[in-house]
């Protein structure tokens, strides 16, 4: 867990999977125009399900 940060998604990388949607155990992710953005950014723990879970490795923590 990454105390206080918050996942990031280069949308230019999303290829639009839905893994980390899925994968996101606090729902804080949902897709948008076939990307994945993070729509309740004060949610997010930080916890990384969704970097480890990305295929194209997309989303990080910051």
């Amino acid at each position: 867990m990454a105390a206080g940060q918050k996942a990031v998604i280069n949308e230019e990388l999303c290829t639009g999977c839905g893994i980390c949607v899925d994968v996101c155990s606090q729902k804080v992710l949902e897709m948008v125009d076939d990307v994945a953005k993070l729509v309740k950014p004060e949610a997010c723990d930080g916890n990384g399900e969704c970097v480890e879970a990305c295929p194209v490795a997309c989303i990080s923590l910051k």
